[in-house]
């Protein structure tokens, strides 16, 4: 053995040092400072070797998932030329990787991922395995490529290919990466090493021109000066408009690009390292990373949860339509069969075309193939009757959100499936405790929140009943990862999580129209904020029906703060029958596009419908909207957080981004109050609380903004 590391392993064997990247006390292979370390002492162990090619491979699963995060954020926290130098000293180790003086190839398998892939374009080959994925993915953390991505990617592929890979940040599949020239050959996993090692002794005998390949590497980028214009200003304007102005990492990355094109790989390292840590310094970085350690930490309560919890071999819906058809759909594509029961044919049908809809868009999308779509369909079952449902391991209950009715339905289940089945009800406002008091086994019953639609939005709200023991729990929490969703767990009250703290926020909206701000403004301030959608066109997406039947429940249940004392403006569009999406005409009015999708459209009649609810005309400037908007959100965070309907900041903030569509690059609402401080947000209250108890802080609230403390300490 030449080198025996924690992380690393270096063994010549026939004249070839196989470099392996494992390290020993860990399931995943990242690059933290262990692995940095033994990087440099692996170098120099093959430098003074007599190998005569290097082999790059991992003994796990996957290559290297990229560097680690939570050392990343510690070196965030230096100065400027602090993480400069920082950054220089890797790439003076991955510089030294590709300065070998002789070949060397890289065997790619499960994901090389951000500082992972860098590493791999430092081989002069690289060899991937049909199952593997690849990417640089750092612009979804607010940052880029910093050990050398945006400096070899664009010679090794070109200018285009490199300022796609690296804007989206995306993964790539084998076949993707071997059409731009990311690798050089792409085999069966089984045949990796063997033809990584093939490919590698064919440079070794002279066969191919490795020499060749650092060269173009380490020299300027092959355009003339008009061609380099136009490659990258088009790409400037084209990202700009897809990222906005909230994102900056992807524009800055093709700036870089673009200044360093015409320079070698020692000046063009400089450029990148100096724009790494300038972007890592932004807020936007510091919250993106912070949405990523929370997406982390909600896969290890996850797995922690369920370690020790069965699989659903066997599910089932209760309640067909376009959610049960989603919910069926969600489930079967995932490898899990299901059953999806109705009382009558024809929900049954608008249920299963529900799914065929989904799966036929997946087809024409290339994700996949015809057999795939009929093998998933044929893991739905329709059917009228409870025949088969005593061997389902898990139901989901998604009739009408009514709470007699859905008591019903749950009591006649309940006699018709064994005593080990888990039912869970997709409720989105009613008490999972009151659902439970007519049931015989109200430990095995739990509320199994999805959002609409199912097949797009990643959160379940996993809610626990008063008697609802942990192993239902863990069996829907475990189910939910089956269907591909995040779970979070949130204890029972109205509205759980999402809806408790969105309606706080629907009533900041509806105040606003009180003082006769126009809706439209209201909206486009939001979208500024950085929501997909300001409230009245959220409220048309939802369904005006749907959000005053929610709003109801909500009032009633927290009346102090919930409770509007007058007519609404929901309230007078639904009584015009304006109902949104659903019918064409809400607070706007839609018509279908080309693409089939509703546009939305001004609608002049709205107006005299508003000036019914106007109580009275004040002046508003578009920060005052976004705190009466805001702060009512942030205070039910904060409510949620101290009443433990949730256990954690991270969970608050995590769902609401999930659920509802928070910017991320703001990463929650706590997180945001962190940031204007929760001192400056008590203050701002102040300004508004004679609007009502909901722009009150809580106890616990004004505790931290006194002790000068944070959610995210």
């Amino acid at each position: 053995m030449l080198f025996d590391g924690k992380a690393i392993q270096v063994e010549v064997i026939d004249n070839i040092a196989h470099f392996t990247f494992n390290i020993k006390e860990s399931g995943a292979n990242v690059i933290g400072s262990l692995a940095t370390g033994e990087l440099s002492e692996a170098l120099a162990k093959i430098q003074s070797s007599n190998a005569k090619g290097v082999l790059y491979k991992s003994s796990k699963e996957h290559f290297i998932f990229g560097a680690d995060i939570t050392e990343f954020m510690v070196h965030f926290k230096k100065s400027h030329e602090e993480l400069k130098s920082w950054i220089l000293d890797m790439h003076d180790l991955m510089n030294g990787y590709e300065d070998l003086e002789i070949p060397t190839v890289a065997a790619i398998n499960g994901f090389a991922l951000g500082g992972g892939l860098e590493f791999c374009l430092t081989a002069d080959y690289r060899v991937m395995d049909t199952k593997a994925k690849i990417g640089l993915p750092e612009t979804q953390l607010g940052i880029m490529p910093g050990w050398g991505g945006s400096v070899r990617l664009p010679r090794m592929c070109g200018a285009d290919h490199a300022i796609e890979w690296i804007t989206a940040g995306k993964h790539y599949k084998a076949d993707a990466a071997l059409k731009i020239g990311a690798v050089d050959a792409v085999v069966e996993p089984a045949k990796l090493e063997a033809s990584a090692i093939t490919l590698l002794e064919r440079a070794i005998n002279g066969e191919l021109d490795w020499k060749a390949k650092k060269v173009v590497k380490k020299s300027p980028l092959r355009l003339d000066q008009i061609e380099a214009s136009m490659v990258f200003e088009t790409a400037k304007g084209f990202v700009a408009g897809i990222a906005g102005p909230n994102y900056p990492a992807p524009v800055k990355s093709i700036e870089v690009m673009q200044q360093a094109c015409t320079m070698d790989r020692e000046a063009a390292i400089q450029v990148e390292a100096d724009a790494f840590a300038s972007l890592a310094h932004t807020a936007v970085a510091e919250n993106l990373v912070t949405v990523f350690m929370g997406s982390e930490y909600l896969k290890k309560v996850s797995k922690k949860m369920t370690k020790d919890s069965p699989e659903t071999n066997k599910a089932a819906v209760l309640g067909a339509g376009i959610m049960g058809g989603g919910i069926a759909y969600q489930s079967a594509s995932k490898g899990t069969p299901i059953l999806m029961k109705d009382i009558n044919d024809g929900a049954l049908e608008l249920g299963l075309n529900e799914a065929i809809k989904l799966l036929n868009k997946m087809v024409k999308r290339e994700k996949i193939t015809p057999e795939m779509m009929a093998k998933t369909i044929s893991m739905i079952t329709p059917t009228l009757s409870y025949g088969d449902f005593d061997s389902v391991d898990t139901i989901v209950e998604a009739v009408v959100e009514n709470i007699k009715i859905k008591s019903s339905v749950l009591a006649d289940l309940e006699e018709k499936v064994s005593a080990d089945t888990v039912i869970a009800s997709n409720t989105s406002t009613i008490s999972i405790t009151e659902l439970a008091k007519n049931l015989k086994r109200p430990e095995k019953f739990c509320g199994m929140h999805f959002f609409n639609p199912v097949h797009r939005m990643p959160l379940v709200e996993v809610i626990r009943g008063e008697k609802s023991s942990e192993a239902t729990i863990a069996q829907t929490v475990k189910y939910a990862l089956q269907m591909g969703k995040i779970p979070i767990v949130v204890n029972d009250c109205a509205g759980f999580l999402i809806n408790r703290v969105l309606f706080p926020y629907f009533n900041g909206f509806n105040k606003l129209i009180e003082d006769g701000v126009d809706y439209k403004r209201i909206d486009k301030v939001m979208e500024k904020f950085g929501w997909p959608m300001g409230p009245a066109y959220l409220m048309d997406v939802v369904g005006v029906d749907t959000g005053v039947h929610a709003a109801s429940i909500m009032g009633d249940a927290f009346p102090d703060r919930m409770k509007m004392a007058d007519k609404t403006v929901v309230e007078a569009m639904l009584g015009e029958k304006r109902l949104g999406q659903k019918n064409g005409i809400g607070f706007y009015k839609y018509e279908i596009d080309k693409r089939g999708k509703p546009k939305k459209l001004v609608d002049p009649d709205v107006d005299s419908i508003i000036s019914k609810v106007v109580k009275r005309t004040v002046e508003v400037s578009d920060e005052e909207i976004v705190d009466r908007m805001m702060l009512p959100m942030i205070f039910e965070c904060a409510r949620c957080l101290e009443e433990k309907i949730v256990n954690t900041p991270q969970e608050v903030d995590m769902g609401l981004l999930m659920g509802l569509g928070f910017p991320p690059f703001r990463a929650g609402a706590l997180k945001y109050a962190d940031s204007v401080g929760l001192k400056n947000i008590a203050e701002k209250s102040q300004k508004y609380i004679e609007l009502g108890k909901m722009y009150e802080p809580t106890d616990g609230f004004n505790k931290l903004a006194d002790s000068g403390s944070t959610y995210y300490r």
